[in-house]
């Protein structure tokens, strides 16, 4: 009895279509040249968390359901006064996905996730660190489906950062265009 492994659709689509083109984009020597997408960190600052604790739960909670992978909380690196922040504390939330959980959730985010933003006319192309990562900032929770609007109690955003093996931003930004994320068409005048 011989099963196959499931492969995320995305996955295929890296594989059979992505590759093929930024090899021949760049003229790469051998498949193994061209960029791949290593992982999806989620990140959320809690704002208020020092006074309420469970907020930062709440956080935990909503980023597990978004990512299907459990989230942990990020501690504070030190003391700060005026904020009556102390070392440790927990003020946020985070969680990194990396192969199949990986490929499903950014295939979600941008078939599902995206689309459902007021407004959207495509994410910002100038959001790359210069090492090939590319960080996209989203203003409410509320756009992922999995979320209940009914048990939001504060609607938050949070960072997604995409790291990838790309050495220059050029190559990061054809990997993830190739891959489907709505980049904004480029005007050359400017308003």
């Amino acid at each position: 009895m011989s099963t196959k492994a499931y492969t995320p659709r995305l996955a295929d689509k890296y594989k059979n279509e992505v590759v093929p083109a930024l090899v021949k984009k760049f003229g790469y020597e051998t498949v193994m040249q061209a960029p791949k997408l290593e992982k999806i960190c989620l990140n959320r600052g809690v704002n208020g968390a020092v006074s309420d604790k469970k907020m930062v739960d709440i956080a935990i909670d909503e980023l597990t359901t978004i990512a299907g992978q459990k989230a942990v909380a990020t501690m504070s690196k030190k003391d700060i006064s005026n904020f009556k922040l102390r070392k440790n504390m927990p003020i946020g939330a985070r969680v990194t996905l990396r192969g199949v959980k990986m490929f499903e959730f950014l295939d979600r985010l941008i078939s599902v996730a995206l689309p459902r933003v007021r407004d959207f006319k495509g994410v910002n192309e100038k959001a790359f660190d210069g090492r090939g990562n590319y960080t996209l900032g989203v203003t409410e929770q509320i756009i992922f489906p999995e979320i209940d609007i009914d048990k939001v109690s504060k609607i938050t955003g949070m960072d997604i950062t995409f790291v990838t093996t790309a050495g220059t931003d050029e190559e990061a930004f054809e990997l993830l265009k190739e891959l489907g994320m709505p980049f904004k068409k480029t005007q050359n005048n400017s308003n």
